[in-house]
């Protein structure tokens, strides 16, 4: 039988309503960096694989009743940001689960139970270990109570869009031609930040600074999009 060292879940599982034994509820919370370092110890990423089926199944049915109006491609979108990493981790600190992750020293040492790919797929791993202990409707309705509140959540909704491919349209679609970023960086590597500026038929349209270029180029683009839309 596996062996999972002593962890108190019992406010966590309080927090998710989920019946399940506290033995059982340790297999959605280990990393496989943990059961690498112990040997006969599962991992929960079959929970994981499971889980993310289970959630992408209850957001599309619940998008689809929801929202009547809206063509697929919106409901793709809609879909998408709630069910993203970002969104998974969100819900997963405002229970903070991170604390409860059992993980490898390598992953401890470098932040592990904070970080968003950790976060996130622990919460899949979740949904999917209660799909199988306590029945479809429970999940359904785990997945639900947790995340379809982002639906009205503006802020995710607007982190989780691709604003780099939405104002690429735009410009298209307006014969602006191509978008291009020019992005600077400054101080220290370990803290820089970074500027970046969208410009759009050869003119500064949008600014965004971020940790990452990526991040402000996505600031930038988002920036630009809503002032040219």
């Amino acid at each position: 039988m596996t062996e999972f060292p002593s962890v108190d879940t019992r406010e966590l599982r309080k927090r998710l309503g989920v019946d399940i034994d506290a033995e059982t509820f340790l297999l959605s919370l280990t990393h496989r960096s943990y059961a690498f370092e112990n040997p006969g110890v599962e991992h929960n990423e079959r929970l994981e694989f499971l889980g993310d089926s289970v959630l992408s199944l209850a957001i599309a049915e619940e998008v689809y009743r929801r929202y009547p109006d809206l063509p697929e491609g919106e409901l793709v979108k809609l879909h998408h940001v709630v069910v993203s990493t970002v969104a998974l981790a969100k819900v997963a600190r405002d229970l903070d689960l991170g604390r409860y992750i059992l993980l490898g020293k390598g992953e401890i040492h470098t932040g592990g139970a904070d970080k968003d790919s950790i976060l996130a797929d622990t919460m899949e791993a979740i949904f999917g270990l209660t799909y199988l202990e306590c029945g479809r409707e429970a999940a359904r309705d785990l997945v639900l109570r947790l995340i379809a509140p982002l639906l009205d959540d503006e802020k995710v909704l607007n982190s989780g869009r691709d604003w780099k491919t939405e104002l690429l349209n735009l410009a298209t679609a307006r014969g602006w031609g191509d978008v291009r970023y020019e992005v600077t960086g400054e101080g220290p590597d370990h803290a820089r930040v970074y500027t970046a500026v969208a410009i759009v038929a050869n003119q500064q349209a949008g600014t965004g600074v971020g940790p990452s270029k990526k991040e402000a180029e996505r600031l930038a683009a988002e920036q630009a999009y809503r002032v040219l839309v």
